[in-house]
């Protein structure tokens, strides 16, 4: 599944190609996605012109200077979603749904397998919308930090790591970047959240920047679908310390890495190094 650093990725990839551009044609192959493709896309958004690109968690907003007032396209990539830019008269892949073309002869085009993610028109900034309004903050903002983390954990009995991948506390710590941070901080992902210290909190708050900054630096974490704005795939996933590694010794210490389920997902930690 595409995370944080995944479409921060496609943000900065499509970016150059789609902001100041007016849209002259739209192509909606497959509508129905998680959230059907409204009907009236095309109309609402041909002469449109695009502003600059944002990301609110792992939301894609896509301002627009449209004919009827200010709108914005709010774009998620679900589980196998991805982004690419192609040029007018590229055939479409299998599973290429919906393209938006420019005046300029670029194209914006959707490809999603599993057909989970969706596209969606809003009047106005977006900033309203439902699904953004119960959103923590984002993790590489300064509302970001230890402190933040370590009030919100006041009498949380849940595990850490479920605890910090939960988007009403931060965004954007999904289930491989939490457990990258978790070991960088040296904490066990199985320690119940109201039970560490404000120090350890710190340096978690640390770690999940720092890992966040790299997987995006080198263009997120290629696992199975996700292809940056250009298409080519991020290279992340070749500096894994447990994610993915169970069975292998730990890079650090050498121990045997364990796999365990929290909050119904896997997760992977070294015993010897997170406590």
């Amino acid at each position: 599944m595409p995370e944080l650093p995944e479409v921060e990725t496609t943000r900065r990839g499509i970016a150059p190609y789609l902001e100041g551009q007016e849209i002259t044609e739209v192509l909606v192959r497959q509508s129905r996605l998680r959230v059907p493709v409204p009907d009236d896309l095309s109309e609402r958004l041909i002469g449109a012109r695009v502003g600059v690109l944002k990301r609110r968690a792992k939301y894609l907003q896509i301002p627009l200077a449209a004919p009827e007032g200010e709108a914005t396209l709010l774009w998620h990539l679900g589980m196998s979603g991805s982004l690419r830019i192609a040029r007018v008269g590229d055939l479409p892949k299998k599973h290429d749904h919906v393209d938006v073309v420019t005046a300029s002869g670029y194209v914006l085009r959707y490809h999603d397998p599993r057909r989970f993610g969706f596209v969606d028109w809003q009047q106005g900034d977006g900033s309203l919308d439902k699904r953004l309004a119960h959103l923590g903050p984002e993790p590489l903002d300064d509302a970001f930090n230890g402190r933040w983390l370590y009030n919100a954990s006041r009498n949380k009995r849940v595990a850490v790591k479920p605890f910090l991948m939960d988007n009403r506390v931060v965004v954007g710590a999904g289930n491989i970047y939490a457990a990258e941070a978790l070991f960088m901080a040296g904490i066990d992902p199985r320690r119940a959240a109201g039970r560490i210290s404000l120090a350890r909190y710190q340096a978690l708050a640390t770690a999940v920047k720092e890992v966040l900054a790299a997987a995006i630096t080198q263009g997120g974490t290629t696992l199975r679908d996700f292809v940056s704005g250009q298409g080519e795939p991020g290279y992340f996933a070749q500096q894994l310390n447990v994610y993915g590694r169970h069975g292998q010794p730990c890079l650090r210490c050498g121990a045997e890495l364990h796999r365990i389920t929290l909050g119904q997902r896997a997760s992977v930690f070294c015993p010897g190094c997170q406590h």
